[in-house]
């Protein structure tokens, strides 16, 4: 399994210093690093960014945006179309810094595109300028995955692009095969969907780039370890990403904050693991079989064998 964690997890722990975590990273068996752009970017050419990595054998999956400061009444769809544009910009900046540290995926989460009152913005035009806003980054790298994160609230009472739904609308729209989705599992919770059925539609249409997988009790971005609050839920989850032979990075998308974020990793990865050999040894055939009989005690019968 391709494997990443969340870098601001351990930078308190290794004196802010990212060379310190990515020999941790190595450690630990991980494969892959996301970075946060230009937050764990800052002076560091891709070059240097290059050497850290393979001194420590590890790959760039790609880079996420993290939109701060003037963008906090939005960022791509912001009334602002000055700020709109430094968006994209930093954008594009991002996408140039991955294909340069040879990642492959543009992670776009647009947490300040969103509103707090009702008749606080015109939601077609900020529809209208998202989509030609992800239009013009798609075909600005078009060598490069554009993966948008989608979050139904947090930090903005109501996210714009919130659900599975808006998300799939908004790929229609933008209608760019370079553009795809990021499941994080926590803010799926958060709006109630089922991870797994996200994970089958999204995935089944090669429109799955990326995975961050945590878990919460679906009120707010707990950020806690796998499968911790709702083992079967994930289950389900990873037997759809499994189906559908997901090829990308599983992100432990997790904030300890008590815990030591060491442990915490090694937790989760334990727990991934575990999952994953559960799913192997009942076997795809047989669940997906389970699965067609559309029977509930045939379904929950399949929940105890898990247990065993």
């Amino acid at each position: 399994m391709k494997l990443a964690t969340r870098i601001n997890s351990y930078l308190p722990k290794f004196d802010n210093d990212l060379e310190k975590v990515f020999v941790e990273f190595n450690r630990l068996g991980l494969t892959h690093v996301d970075l946060n752009y230009p937050e764990h970017v800052g002076d560091i050419e891709f070059q240097q960014m290059n050497k850290l990595l393979n001194a420590n054998d590890l790959k760039a999956n790609g880079v996420a945006l993290r939109f701060r400061n003037e963008f906090i009444n939005g960022e791509l769809g912001n009334h602002d179309l000055q700020i709109s544009k430094e968006a994209i910009q930093l954008s594009k900046d991002a996408a140039d810094y991955c294909r340069a540290v040879g990642g492959e995926i543009v992670t776009i989460w647009l947490g300040y595109d969103g509103f707090d009152y009702g008749f606080q913005i015109n939601y077609r035009k900020v529809w209208m300028q998202i989509v030609e806003a992800l239009q013009e980054i798609a075909d600005y790298a078009p060598d490069l995955k554009i993966s948008i994160e989608y979050k139904p609230f947090q930090p903005r009472a109501y996210a714009f692009i919130d659900s599975m739904g808006i998300a799939g609308m908004m790929l229609n729209e933008i209608n760019r095969e370079n553009v795809g989705i990021t499941l994080d599992y926590c803010h799926m919770l958060m709006k109630h969907e089922n991870p797994a059925f996200a994970a089958d539609i999204f995935a089944s249409r090669q429109l799955l780039f990326g995975v961050h997988i945590n878990d919460g009790y679906g009120l707010n971005d707990d950020g806690l370890m796998i499968a911790s609050s709702s083992p079967f839920k994930t289950l389900e989850f990873l037997y759809y990403i499994k189906k559908h032979d997901y090829q990308g990075i599983f992100y432990f998308d997790t904030f300890p904050v008590i815990e030591d974020a060491v442990q915490e990793t090694e937790q989760n990865i334990k727990m991934i693991k575990l999952l994953n050999d559960k799913i192997d040894k009942i076997g795809m055939e047989t669940i997906q079989n389970i699965i067609d009989r559309n029977d509930a005690i045939a379904a929950h019968e399949l929940l105890i064998s898990f247990l065993n």
